[in-house]
């Protein structure tokens, strides 16, 4: 197998220092709907113009450059070792071009490693061998600052009113983007996995972050869902940073895992607006890269 380390190198730099398009043309709607010279548009005017140097800079949307969570699907026959290899020296490169900023501590001595690379655990890679001759390699960048507004319910919550479907769905939700407030750097991209166990559940919640703001869920339920939530959640007032407004979140993606009858949990994975996530897709020879996560 071909060594992709410069591949991976660029798709973290594309990631880290550019914005896609669907997230840029939604904060610029917002930017449109909030009222000429209040805080909100002035915080979305300040984000627009941020985009657009980081872009030209290549340089990081935020300096938060986040946890690098890696999604592989490799052909049969492929090393998943070489592969973790290349990415972990793509990380250390990146990192020393400063694409990345130094963010792996070890939590017991608070010794940051200084080139982003940590245990097995840090960056995160999931592996996953599919049919085809194909690679695709899916990098989202999650900061702290969201990820720590992230949220896992279990149902039924009492507090809430929800029960152990889609209402209560929704109720906890809502719930979680009003804890949030604006310190998750709203307006965010919300994340939603309904079932699973505590581990499957949040890391499918993250993977929905992967969607593109415009798709639309092939789950009619689903999709009616995400509307709703959508909606309410820009009802909630918090607005841009907290500063109040018509835009709390850009996007809302839903999916659905299998559980056991003891458990449901719904898991809430919070983006903040620097939705930082590309596509790096390897075919014989060629590399190409994508704005895109779509199936």
């Amino acid at each position: 197998m071909r060594d992709l380390t410069n591949d991976i190198l660029e798709l973290i730099r594309r990631t880290s220092t550019d914005l896609p398009p669907d997230v840029e043309q939604a904060l610029g709607a917002a930017r449109q709907r909030e009222t000429q010279g209040s805080a909100a548009r002035g915080a979305l005017d300040t984000i627009l113009e941020n985009v657009t140097l980081a872009r030209r800079d290549s340089s990081p949307i935020c300096q938060d450059t986040g946890t690098p969570i890696f999604i592989v699907r490799y052909p049969a026959g492929w090393s998943t070792r070489a592969l973790r290899a290349q990415i972990r020296e793509a990380i250390a490169q990146a990192t020393k071009k400063a694409y990345l900023r130094p963010n792996a501590v070890d939590s017991l001595s608070g010794k940051n490693s200084g080139n982003n690379l940590g245990d097995d655990t840090f960056p995160t890679i999931h592996f996953e061998e599919v049919e085809g001759k194909t690679l695709t390699i899916d990098l989202l960048l999650k900061g702290g600052g969201s990820e720590n507004v992230c949220a896992q319910y279990s149902l039924p919550h009492t507090g809430l009113g929800a029960g152990r479907d889609l209402e209560g769905v929704r109720r906890v939700v809502l719930d979680a983007v009003h804890q949030a407030q604006g310190q998750g750097c709203a307006p965010g991209v919300l994340g939603i996995a309904i079932g699973g166990d505590r581990g499957s559940s949040y890391m499918a919640s993250k993977e929905a972050l992967l969607r593109p703001l415009d798709d639309v869920n092939p789950d009619r339920a689903l999709a009616d869902l995400e509307a709703r939530i959508l909606r309410e959640t820009n009802e909630l007032g918090i607005g841009p940073m907290g500063f109040g407004g018509k835009t709390t979140v850009l996007g809302v993606k839903a999916c659905g895992l299998h559980r056991l009858p003891a458990s449901f949990f719904v898991s809430v994975s919070y983006m903040c607006w620097a939705c930082r996530r590309r596509r790096m897709i390897a075919d014989g020879d060629a590399v190409r890269y994508s704005d895109r996560s779509d199936p």
